[in-house]
């Protein structure tokens, strides 16, 4: 006992209370800051103090106790919610985990809201997220293994798997890549991530983020790898291609026509966020020429009375509608959203009255900032957001040329990269015909017959009829 309180400092949340057993000196310690002060009292003290005939050791055995004598191990045990039981003449103590739980309730994902399917999502606890996997996919394959991160922190992180589907090739690098973590500070899964991927300084995120459960399990079905840690609701799946960032659940709920329809507005949206400044730019300081006649007086009346040049007024927009996102973020709910629109009108009423910045590049800011709003995942969202400065400034010196030769090197940039072995750009480069039946288009299911071939699973013919073999049958 004396060594234990040693090792902990004397922290003043340790508490250490004794046990009244006849024929027995028994003490147990606990941090009253970790655990249950009603399951202490209901699954130790009571059971023990009402004992009479039975052996005490048979009695804190039944408490799912387990036995220990290496107290350095029951440090480690003590500071994560368990009791610590002494008895005077044993060489072991018991360990009974009594761990206070404080969990929220299972509710639908604020940042992946979607109109149909399931409206489940994880939290921080992860026994509650495995078992919302667990519950969708009752399948002996389906493997967990655990893992410590932190030397400090020491948090519990698992990979989840389908042993049948998944190849052994990526789960054992992403196994390597994990056990060579050797960090203090690993307190969420979006920690592991920098540690693991492939291109920690590429602006796009090559781990997808989603706190779905629907989502985890449909990447789990095609032989990805989910990873979770204790504490976040985010979970990562990888491998991850560009085109999984504009794939959402909603696809799958709406038949194959409107899910089609709405991920090519996505993926063109793609378009729209990192060019359609950089054009207006380049089209009103050297290309003229490409303005249709009817719209050149309106446009050179815009811009004529501006003092500055089209570069300075777009940074100065695209700054200002990045500090009305932020403030809206941080500012509490109704604040934040009176902030956003009523900043928006304000300042953009303000700044044409004054001649900062014309009206076409109000429009043109405004369609910006909707198109980037418009991708399901907020990391690839903050990519985009990123890389439209860059290509403004090409825009800005070059002109047209320099729009496609900065198009140009995100697109050999996209084509190196590589997420676990995965190209990064696939199935468009390299080209794979027959996994555009889920890219930027979606088939009906009944013609998804086989799985993406990115993750390289096992099985890549997925076991389900033909709508000719359901006709055929009937």
């Amino acid at each position: 006992m004396h060594y234990l309180r040693e090792a902990l400092f004397h922290t003043d949340d340790l508490v250490r209370q004794k046990v009244s057993v006849p024929g027995h000196t028994s003490e147990f310690l606990f941090l009253h800051t970790m655990c249950d002060q009603n399951k202490i009292r209901e699954e130790i003290i009571k059971p023990i103090s009402q004992n009479k005939d039975e052996d005490l050791e048979d009695i804190i055995l039944a408490m799912r106790a387990n036995k220990h004598d290496d107290l350095e191990k029951v440090i480690d045990l003590l500071v994560k919610g368990n009791a610590v039981l002494f008895i005077e003449g044993k060489r072991e103590c018991f360990v009974i985990e009594v761990k206070a739980e404080h969990n929220r309730n299972v509710t639908e994902p604020n940042n992946e809201k979607i109109v149909e399917g399931s409206h489940e999502g994880f939290v921080e606890n992860i026994s509650i997220n495995l078992q919302l996997v667990r519950k969708h996919i009752e399948n002996r394959n389906l493997v967990v293994r655990r893992y410590r991160l932190g030397n400090d922190t020491k948090i519990e992180a698992v990979i989840v798997y389908l042993q049948n589907l998944a190849n052994p090739g990526l789960v054992e690098e992403v196994d390597r890549r994990i056990q060579n973590i050797d960090a203090d500070n690993i307190t969420a899964s979006e920690f592991i991530e920098e540690y693991i991927e492939d291109a920690p300084f590429s602006p796009f995120p090559q781990l997808l983020h989603t706190e779905r459960p629907d989502r985890v399990i449909g990447n789990l079905l095609e032989g990805r790898v989910a990873l979770m840690a204790e504490g976040s609701p985010t979970a990562l799946i990888l491998p991850a291609t560009f085109f999984s960032f504009y794939q959402s659940p909603d696809d799958y709920s709406f038949r194959s026509l409107q899910g089609s329809f709405i991920r090519l507005i996505r993926v063109f949206s793609f378009v729209i966020a990192i060019a359609l400044p950089a054009y207006y730019i380049a089209v009103v300081s050297f290309h003229y020429e490409v303005i249709p006649q009817d719209l050149l007086l309106p446009i050179k009346s815009s811009v004529e009375h501006i003092p500055y040049p089209p570069i300075l007024e777009a940074l100065f927009m695209e700054l200002t509608i990045e500090l009305l996102r932020e403030a809206g973020i941080r500012l509490p709910g109704p604040v934040g959203q009176t902030i956003g629109i009523v900043g928006g009108l304000v300042i953009g009423d303000a700044v044409v009255k004054a001649g900062l910045v014309s009206n076409a590049m109000i429009i043109v800011v405004a369609l910006t900032a909707i198109a980037s709003f418009v991708v399901p995942s907020h990391e690839m969202s903050a990519s985009v957001r990123m890389l439209r400065f860059p290509v403004m400034i090409a825009a800005s010196l070059f002109g047209f040329m320099g729009i496609v030769f900065s198009l140009l090197i995100i697109l050999i940039h996209l084509c190196k990269l590589e997420s676990f072995g995965t190209p990064y750009f696939a199935p468009v480069a390299p080209f794979r015909w027959k996994d555009w039946k889920d890219t930027i288009i979606r088939l009906p299911q009944w013609m998804l017959n086989q799985r993406s071939n990115d993750p390289a699973p096992q099985k890549l013919v997925q076991e389900r009829p033909s709508r000719e073999e359901k006709q055929t049958d009937e």
